[in-house]
């Protein structure tokens, strides 16, 4: 999934840089053409300061302390759930009553248990033993599982061929994805490491409930890292594009706000059992082991393409202007319209799965779909103005130290307008362009000749520095 998911952006980046700018070029002015033959007419506001974005961003960055701890709470509030999330893999009792999985689930918890939804398999190894060593060595691990609490029944034991090999089925009391079997599969393994430091005799726990056990611990032991990896990648390419210390990390930090209240609402609907006929949910159960790390990797591009948006238009317009508050303002209404699409948009594809039966396809629409409306109206469009605001100059401080040694990639022409403003026909003469005009001298006198016609010498044209013009006044008798 991830080398499809990365193959798969960098391909889009690449048609982005090569195939879609040469079509624009095969198609050259016939792209303005489509506006004409539509009807379209385009019109001109007089500052900007009539759309939704722009009246959003002066209101935020006029209150900017309070709309960040309003904003803050709610995050925090929906976040709280995720503080006791259990990972699993759901069983068949969280399917939809309808289906025959369910159906035959409710049977079986019905007529023996509901550990009998997921049996556990034991397995003992034991080469160096006879074949009546072997005999007894399998009744004592029958006798000694039956005496394991929630443990509901113990099959016979079976052996193979050559008889050093035992194999023995565990019915657990308790449902396949319930704790009280994760705490029986653990107590089982502690007492086979005990057995094979005593003895020398290997003793195992396996089955499709012992490997979802498994699974769901493999993951949840990698997502510290992996957030890390995905949050450090973050800190340093926002660091190298806005040239900044605290824009990274307050981008990160919301970044962090929205996976956690994504996880929330999703712990509190279908691992707590709140609005479970609002959103179709059987039953009550873990969350799917894969989900923090699906939805992390997800949500982590949709917002850093958001803060992309919105703060490289605010960092521009401080370059040009060094006003932070008005930057953040201009930045908002040039980006905000674009980011509401985009995130109105993927909230519709991922809400889409919230239709779908299954209760793992469910999950992982709804934590996307209130993910991206959270992270681009709560964080992105709310909080990161309000911050803007508060840090001021701060907000584009970096070390000096710091600043020689990350590359300058000048995005925003800040460069260029220093070199401008302190020598322009230096800058220009450089880089190839075409020289300033020098000043032109005062108009000369007009210069009369015999056959009636007065000649004049203008000024060079003020715009285009293209010379000297000659204007000829041409009398009757010419």
């Amino acid at each position: 999934m991830g080398l499809a998911a990365a193959g798969t952006v960098a391909i889009a980046v690449l048609i982005a840089l090569t195939l879609l700018p040469a079509i624009m070029g095969f198609a050259g002015h016939r792209l303005v053409r489509v506006n004409r033959v539509l009807g379209h007419r385009p019109h001109r506001r007089a500052a900007d300061s009539t759309t939704m974005s722009v009246r959003w961003a002066r209101f935020v960055t006029a209150r900017p302390l309070p709309v960040v701890l309003v904003g803050l709470t709610l995050l925090c509030t929906v976040a709280l759930p995720a503080l006791h999330m259990k990972l699993g893999l759901p069983d068949d009792g969280s399917k939809p009553t309808s289906t025959t999985e369910r159906r035959s689930y409710d049977l079986l918890t019905e007529g023996f248990g509901p550990g009998f939804n997921g049996p556990l398999t034991v397995v003992v190894d034991a080469p160096g033993l006879s074949a009546q060593e072997q005999k007894d060595l399998a009744n004592k691990v029958v006798d000694g599982l039956k005496e394991f609490p929630d443990v509901a029944a113990v099959s016979p034991a079976a052996q193979n061929d050559a008889g050093d090999l035992t194999v023995v089925k565990v019915t657990p009391k308790s449902g396949p994805s319930s704790d009280a079997t994760k705490d029986l599969v653990n107590t089982l393994r502690d007492k086979a490491e005990e057995i094979r430091d005593e003895t020398g005799i290997q003793a195992f726990v396996t089955g499709t409930t012992a490997l979802n056990i498994d699974t769901a611990n493999r993951l949840n032991a990698a997502l510290p890292r992996y957030v890390l990896v995905v949050v450090g990648l973050a800190l340093l390419l926002l660091m190298v594009v806005f040239r900044s210390v605290l824009v990274p990390i307050k981008a990160a930090t919301g970044f962090l706000l929205s996976i956690a209240a994504s996880l929330g609402l999703v712990v509190w609907v279908f691992q707590d059992g709140h609005l479970g006929n609002l959103f179709s949910v059987a039953q009550a159960g873990p969350i799917v082991s894969f989900l923090p790390i699906l939805l992390i990797g997800i949500l982590f591009g949709l917002a850093m393409d958001y803060e992309v948006f919105l703060v490289s238009r605010m960092r521009e317009s401080y370059v040009h202007t060094g006003k932070p508050r008005e930057s953040v303002v201009t930045g908002y209404g040039h980006s905000g319209r674009v980011v509401t699409a985009a995130a109105i948009i993927m909230t519709s594809v991922f809400g889409a799965f919230l239709l779908d039966d299954d209760p793992i396809v469910k999950s992982i629409g709804l934590s996307l779909a209130f993910g991206v409306l959270a992270d681009a109206f709560v964080v992105r469009m709310t909080l990161v103005p309000a911050v803007m605001a508060l840090l001021g100059r701060w907000a584009w401080w970096m070390p000096p130290r710091l600043s020689r040694l990350v590359p300058n990639l000048d995005i925003e022409g800040e460069g260029l307008m220093k070199a401008l403003k302190e020598s322009p026909r230096a800058f220009l003469k450089t880089k190839g362009g075409p020289s300033l005009p020098r000043p032109a001298p005062e108009r000369a006198p007009a210069v009369s000749c015999p056959c009636n016609t007065t000649v004049s010498r203008a000024r060079a044209h003020p715009a285009t520095g293209t010379g000297s013009s000659v204007a000829l006044s041409l009398g009757q008798n010419t």
